[in-house]
């Protein structure tokens, strides 16, 4: 199963500018965010509860970040 970011993409252009300065704040490097967002790492549970408070994402809307489906390409 696969996920697409492009909502949390959104939100770390919106509040931090790049994935670099996001990358900076939460202590990870630019290449362990692009890999994620990539779909090449996974999340852990502690990278979804980092990640949603230095985004300012609601505990309700934690899934529609980190959880949305990759439609399949047939």
């Amino acid at each position: 199963m696969s996920f697409k970011y492009n909502k949390l993409r959104g939100r770390i252009v919106e509040i931090y500018g790049s994935q670099a300065k996001f990358a900076d704040k939460i202590g990870l490097s630019e290449q362990i965010i692009t890999a994620k967002l990539a779909g090449r790492s996974s999340f852990t549970q502690e990278n979804i509860i980092t990640w949603a408070e230095a985004l300012d994402i609601d505990q309700s809307d934690i899934g529609s970040y980190f959880f949305a489906r990759q439609l399949s390409k047939s």
